[in-house]
């Protein structure tokens, strides 16, 4: 153990990982309950340095907390709304929360840029069904990451769509959608990989992150829980031809008690290309080399799970 901090009772912590801040190692974390929290940043000699929240009366998702290389925040939020579904069959005043992603300046905690998933993205395109009342707010969208593409531009991922959306980070536009209703991409497995049972690459994912030469991971989760496409969860390695506009799944690793996650998790690319996931909603831990051999697997103790898990360098001051 180098180090721990206990959490208020009904708090609870997510995203927990060391990033860079202003040239210096940190360590950064949601806490919160509920749908509502905060987001820090704690030095290396263990001092709380800053604090983010989301603006213009939005509540701080818990599922991204992203230091930019430039030394902003990249954080989600929920938006709670109304919206007309009379044209997918639904009521004309059904209770939604909308997808919300916020760049914040970390010292002034201004807005430096919005997007929202109901401007960008029809409600048709989830694939969450509708709730039995109006009043009972639908999770349609259902934001869950953050991260940059290679160039700059934004990789947002949304679990209830089957898709990943890049975005232009000056005007919001989407430049292209990976999976669901809508994608971009015509989808292909590589000999040896398989779609699910949809036809897709992935589905209620978690985790874009891109590796470099139009390559990009991705934890499919494969569950919702009430609806399971493939019988085990995994991590997939995906590669875009932006020319001929098709998704190759490449790569994939299965969860190696053959299990599927309802929930959470992602997948990170170790500097020696190593692959270390964490199983999300599943007890585990595991780290796979590049040609998919089992390194590392770990359980954590019966009832515990974590959101996300890292494999990241740490060198505390003295």
């Amino acid at each position: 153990m180098i180090w721990s901090h206990s959490l208020p009772a009904g708090e609870m912590a997510t995203d927990f990982r060391a990033q860079t801040y202003q040239g210096k190692p940190v360590l950064t974390w949601f806490q919160g309950s509920g749908l509502s929290g905060t987001d820090y940043i704690y030095n290396d000699r263990y001092h709380q340095i800053a604090q983010v929240r989301a603006a213009d009366g939005y509540l701080t998702d818990f599922h991204e907390f992203l230091i930019t290389p430039w030394n902003t925040a990249l954080v989600l939020a929920d938006a709670f709304g109304t919206a007309n579904l009379t044209s997918i069959g639904g009521p004309p005043d059904q209770k939604v929360f909308d997808g919300i992603v916020q760049e914040i300046d970390i010292s002034t905690g201004k807005v430096l840029f919005q997007w929202d998933s109901a401007d960008h993205v029809p409600y048709s395109d989830s694939h969450k069904p509708l709730p039995a009342s109006a009043a009972s707010p639908w999770d349609w969208f259902h934001i869950n990451a953050v991260h940059l593409d290679t160039d700059g531009a934004l990789l947002i991922n949304s679990r209830y769509t089957w898709t990943t959306y890049k975005v232009d980070m000056r005007t919001g536009k989407i430049i292209w959608e990976l999976g669901g209703k809508q994608s971009t991409f015509k989808l292909a497995a590589a000999p040896g990989q398989n779609l699910d049972s949809a036809g897709e690459i992935f589905a209620f994912q978690h985790d874009p992150e891109a590796i470099g030469n139009g390559e990009y991971t991705f934890f499919d989760d494969e569950s919702d829980g009430p609806t399971t496409l493939l019988s085990h969860s995994r991590a997939v390695t995906v590669k875009l031809d932006l020319s001929t506009k098709v998704a190759t799944l490449v790569k994939s690793v299965d969860q190696p008690e053959g299990l599927v996650a309802g929930a959470e998790g992602n997948a990170q690319t170790t500097p020696n290309g190593d692959l270390f996931v964490g199983w999300g909603a599943l007890p585990y831990i595991s780290e796979f080399s590049p040609s998919g051999h089992l390194l590392f697997n770990a359980e954590l103790p019966a009832g515990m799970s974590t959101y996300r898990a890292y494999l990241l360098p740490w060198d505390p001051a003295s």
